[in-house]
């Protein structure tokens, strides 16, 4: 089963160029703990999350609508691709302690956010299923 069928559809995302009050919005409108942030092609340039918000900006004291999201995002991303399966995501979020991973083609393109509840929810599933069929 393709990782892209277990993420949220539309992936939540926000120009390089975007602000952190921008990044917050995106996140609280989509419902979202994280967006990618993405430069003009498309490409991912970072991730801004829940924890960016709360480690790099709440005590900051700069004004979010004038703060540059690039400023506060998480540069280094893991990302995973079309052919990565739900197991070797969930391994790589539980060891690296991400919640939130892009899923990207192969020109580094967002398709999708991956978040380790979308996967959680998912194995629940698939164990739920099982029991309902041995009963």
């Amino acid at each position: 089963m393709s990782l892209l069928q277990w993420c949220d559809e539309g992936p939540a995302t926000v120009s390089v160029e975007a602000t952190v009050d921008e990044a917050i919005r995106t996140m609280i409108d989509k419902a979202v703990g994280a967006v990618a942030v993405i430069d003009k092609q498309g490409i991912v340039a970072g991730m801004f999350t829940e924890r960016d918000v709360l480690a790099k900006f709440a005590l900051s004291g700069r004004d979010p609508k004038s703060t540059p999201v690039r400023e506060m995002m998480s540069s280094i991303v893991e990302m995973a691709t079309e052919v990565t399966t739900p197991s070797e995501a969930l391994e790589v979020m539980i060891e690296r302690h991400y919640r939130h991973m892009p899923v990207v083609d192969e020109h580094g393109k967002v398709l999708a956010i991956c978040s380790i509840r979308n996967i959680l929810e998912a194995k629940i599933d698939d164990l739920l299923a099982q029991r309902e069929a041995t009963r």
